[in-house]
């Protein structure tokens, strides 16, 4: 680990021009970044503590049925906010698959869509992969049991937010403020694909950071659900996540009038799969309908040498999730 300093700005327009500098990076939870400075895959000469400012934290659900989430927010403070449990489910949901309870105290939700890969090449101080701005991305041809079967080229690493998936599926976007400007971005088109840009994960420039999470009031007679697969039951990244958010004609119907699926841990990005909303939609829903929906959302999946086991997961936790959210009981 490097020697650096860490500097306390005044207020969010000091630590968007600090952040301007050259070797200069912001910590807030500090969860992945320690982790990223103990293997020297970053090596800051400057902290911008974003703590202080206070006006990047808190949870606010507006009288008009949106729901703000400070960027300093707490993973666990989401998980167990009564209103989104209520209203938001899934997000709820994903927080707390999030970690342990240690690290969701720590943990923030920009944190949480900003953290680095969790590949073990990008992870190794030794290996200069494609990621850090090598030539290979090494998993093509080495150990992948944990990487891409959507979106992958040249880099098939798999995006490792729980949230994202979730936030997506209710149409969230990202407030942002840099030096002298501020803009608001879908949270879907946040997040850039290796063909992109194969070292980078989100659109954020130098100087720019997250300020609140903005999610629009769900659409009416609305559920979510977000489910993952993991290898372990204790604390461990997800295998393949997915969320769902089902909103039907009526209180009592099955017939959908808009769907969401989002799937994560799957793809370099958080993979929305519209074909499997085109299955739901404007139909009413069934378990065979469902089953239809994952069929679709993996259709394009190009497995690796080892992960094919992927595929099958994804399937099933993308109909259980849709089914979860429709509130039918999958008879096993």
């Amino acid at each position: 680990m490097n020697r650096f300093e860490i500097v306390a700005p005044v207020d969010l327009a000091h630590a968007t021009r600090l952040l301007g500098r050259e070797n200069t990076m912001a910590i807030a939870g500090g969860v992945d970044l320690l982790d990223l400075l103990k293997l020297d895959v970053a090596s800051p000469t400057t902290l911008v503590n974003l703590k202080g400012l206070k006006e990047l934290d808190g949870i606010d659900v507006k009288p008009d049925g949106s729901l703000r989430i400070g960027a300093l927010a707490k993973i666990g403070t989401i998980a167990d906010h009564p209103e989104i449990i209520e209203r938001f489910t899934a997000i709820a949901e994903a927080a707390e698959n999030a970690a342990t309870p240690q690290i969701r105290n720590l943990a923030t939700a920009a944190g949480n869509l900003t953290q680095r890969p969790r590949c073990w090449y990008f992870r190794n101080p030794d290996t200069l992969c494609l990621r850090k701005g090598g030539k290979i991305c090494f998993s093509i041809a080495g150990l992948n049991r944990y990487h891409a079967i959507l979106g992958g080229g040249p880099s098939f690493i798999v995006h490792p937010s729980n949230l994202a998936p979730a936030l997506i599926a209710y149409r969230a976007s990202v407030h942002i403020v840099g030096p002298g400007s501020e803009r608001t971005v879908d949270l879907e088109k946040f997040f850039t694909l290796p063909t992109v840009d194969s070292r980078r994960e989100n659109v954020l420039v130098p100087g720019e950071i997250i300020t609140a999470i903005l999610v629009p009031k769900p659409p009416d007679n609305a559920r979510s659900s977000y489910l993952e697969v993991r290898e372990k039951q204790s604390f461990d990244w997800p295998l393949v996540s997915a969320a769902a958010m089902v909103a039907t004609v009526g209180p009592n119907s099955k017939e959908v009038r808009d769907a969401r699926v989002v799937m994560g841990a799957v793809a370099p990005i958080p993979w929305r799969s519209t074909p499997a909303e085109d299955v739901i939609k404007n139909r009413p829903l069934n378990i065979a309908r469902a089953r239809d929906a994952a069929e679709a959302a993996l259709k394009g999946a190009i497995p690796m040498s080892d992960n094919a086991y992927k595929v099958r997961i994804a399937k099933a936790v993308v109909r259980r999730a849709i089914l979860k959210s429709a509130g039918i009981e999958e008879v096993a």
